[in-house]
C-alpha cells in the first residue's frame, strides 16, 4: 500500500482547527473568561418555522408505509429542484431541471468536482481565499497559480492575458472578504475561460446576501457562462441549514471538454458515489422556496445584515479600511498599527474575549487582514464591538 503523498503538501492543522485549539487553551487557563465568536461562519438563528413544519410532516411520512421514501434519485426530489429552478427564474436565469443536482452542501461539490478533471490542469486561485479550494486541488497534486487579490484591486481580482489556467475558482460574494463582482466584471471572465477553454467553478453561497441589484446573483446571468461554468450553492446561509445540510450545483448541459459532456458525467459520478440526500432534508429545502419560506428565511438574513451594520459602523468611527459587510456576512478588515493577523487574532483573544478569523489562513495576501462575520447575536456583535472601540480608541 502507497500513500497519496500529496497531502504532505497541506499545511498540518486545518485554519479552523487552528482557532478552535488557541481557544481552547485559552478558555482553560481563564475558565472565567466570556468568549465572544465571530471567526467560524455558522449561523446563530434557528430554523425557520415553514422549514421546520415541513420536516415534521415528512418525517412522520417516513412511519407510514404508504407514504415511506428509500432510496432517493441521486440529482434530487423533483419537487425540489422544481422550486430551485424557479428561484433561478425570479432573477431572470433560466435552468433545465436536468442541470440541477441537490447536493449536502457546496463545500462537497466543491471537491467532488474534481472527479471529472485530470490531474494535469492548472488551476487559478484568488488568493485570499477559502482553503477548500486550495486543498483539495494539493490532494489531487495539481498546480496551482494565484491570482493576486488586494487593495488595490477592492480584492477582486481580475484575468492575466499572459496567465494560461484550465480550472478557475470564483466566489462572489466572496470568502473570506466580503467583495462581489458586478457583471461587466464577470463577463471578463467568462470571456477568458471561453477563450482558454476554461472551466469556472463558481461559488455562489452567499447570493442570497446581495442586495445591490447591479451585483448578478448566479454566473449564469452572463451570456455565455452555460458553456464555461459550474455554479455551486448551500442553504447552509441561505436557510441556516449548516447543521440540516443541502445545497445544490448547476452543471449546464452545454458545457463540453473536448467531447464529453460534464453534465452526464456528473450525473455518472454521482450515481456511483453518492447516494442523495436525504427525502426529509429534502422536504425541509423545498420549504425553503415556499411563499412563506422566503419570507421567515429573508427575515433571519436581514437580521444578519443588522450584525452587519453594527460591525462595518464600529469600523468607521476606528477609521480602518475593510471590504463587505454591505451584501456579504462577512467584514474584511486591515489590521491595525501594521499588525499580522495572528498577533491581532491572539490581541482580541486574549484582551477582549473576541474570536476572529486571521487572514493569514486565508493565503499570503490575508497576512495583514482578519475576518468578522455577521452571524452572531445582535447582544454579542454590540457588546464585542463596544470592547473593540474601547480597546483600540
Amino acid at each position: 500500500m502507497k500513500p497519496n503523498k500529496n497531502y504532505s503538501s497541506l499545511k498540518e492543522s486545518y485554519l479552523f482547527s487552528e482557532i478552535a485549539h488557541r481557544v481552547a487553551d485559552f478558555s482553560k487557563a481563564n475558565p472565567d473568561a466570556e468568549i465572544i465568536k465571530m471567526g467560524i461562519g455558522d449561523v446563530t438563528r434557528p430554523l425557520c418555522e415553514a422549514v421546520v413544519d415541513a420536516m415534521k410532516k415528512s418525517s412522520e411520512d417516513m412511519g407510514q408505509a404508504a407514504a415511506f421514501h428509500g432510496y432517493g434519485p441521486e440529482q434530487g426530489y423533483d419537487f425540489l429542484r422544481e422550486k430551485i429552478q424557479s428561484y433561478y427564474k425570479s432573477f431572470d436565469v433560466t435552468l433545465d431541471l436536468g442541470e440541477i443536482f441537490i447536493s449536502d452542501g457546496a463545500k462537497s461539490d466543491l471537491g467532488n468536482i474534481l472527479d471529472l478533471f485530470d490531474k494535469d490542469n492548472t488551476v487559478l486561485i484568488p488568493d485570499p481565499v477559502y482553503p477548500v479550494y486550495v486543498d483539495t486541488n494539493l490532494m489531487d497534486g495539481r498546480k496551482i497559480v494565484f491570482a493576486d487579490a488586494n487593495e488595490e484591486n477592492g480584492f477582486l481580482p481580475m484575468p492575466q492575458d499572459d496567465v494560461a489556467a484550465d480550472i478557475i475558482y470564483l466566489c462572489s460574494p466572496n470568502n473570506p472578504t466580503g467583495a462581489a463582482y458586478n457583471k461587466d466584471q464577470l463577463k471578463v471572465w467568462v470571456d477568458y475561460a471561453l477563450k482558454n477553454k476554461a472551466v469556472i467553478l463558481f461559488d455562489a453561497a452567499y447570493e442570497s446576501f446581495i442586495i445591490d441589484p447591479s451585483l448578478p446573483r448566479s454566473i449564469f446571468a452572463i451570456d455565455g457562462a452555460d458553456k464555461c461554468a459550474i455554479e455551486f450553492c448551500s442553504l447552509s446561509k441561505t436557510a441556516g441549514f449548516t447543521g440540516t445540510r443541502c445545497g445544490y450545483t448547476i452543471v449546464p448541459k452545454n458545457l463540453m471538454a473536448e467531447d464529453m459532456s460534464l453534465n452526464k458525467m456528473w450525473l455518472r459520478r454521482q450515481t456511483t458515489k453518492f447516494n442523495g440526500v436525504s427525502y426529509v432534508v429534502q422536504r425541509g429545502a423545498e420549504a425553503v422556496f415556499t411563499e412563506s419560506g422566503l419570507k421567515q428565511t429573508r427575515e433571519n438574513i436581514a437580521y444578519y445584515r443588522e450584525n452587519a451594520n453594527i460591525i462595518t459602523k464600529a469600523l468607521d468611527e476606528l477609521g480602518w479600511y475593510y471590504t463587505g459587510g454591505k451584501n456579504s456576512p462577512y467584514i474584511w478588515l486591515r489590521c491595525p498599527d501594521g499588525m499580522d493577523s495572528w498577533a491581532f487574532f491572539d490581541k482580541l483573544l486574549t484582551e477582549i474575549g473576541v474570536v476572529g478569523t486571521p487572514g493569514a489562513g486565508f493565503g499570503k495576501n490575508g497576512q495583514n487582514f482578519f475576518r468578522l462575520t455577521a452571524f452572531s447575536t445582535h447582544e454579542n456583535t454590540e457588546k464585542a464591538m463596544a470592547k473593540l472601540k474601547k480597546l483600540f480608541s
